[in-house]
């Protein structure tokens, strides 16, 4: 017999606009509304656990030349602005 998946259930809350658009989105990619949340959570997740590295890794080898950053998207087959965001 399959034992159940252990769960941790959430409630959250969101602007009804963007609770709609979540719940579209869900709905074209064909997953359920917390799956779907599931995914986005898990992006964020990885996002700032890499933005977090390069800030380490910047702070002990310096800034990321342009050339480097161009390089890095040119191997991961990224479609990036010509100039980095103003922060």
């Amino acid at each position: 017999m399959i034992g159940a998946m252990k769960v941790d259930k959430l409630s959250v809350s969101f602007d009804p606009d963007l609770g709609d658009a979540v719940r579209d989105a869900a709905k074209r990619g064909g997953r359920g509304l917390s799956g779907w949340l599931a995914e986005a959570a898990q992006a964020k997740l990885r996002s700032e656990a890499l933005e977090d590295f390069l800030d380490g890794w910047e702070a002990k080898h310096g800034v990321l030349s342009s050339d480097q950053l161009a390089a890095a998207a040119a191997e991961l087959r990224l479609d990036v602005p010509s100039s980095p965001p103003v922060a």
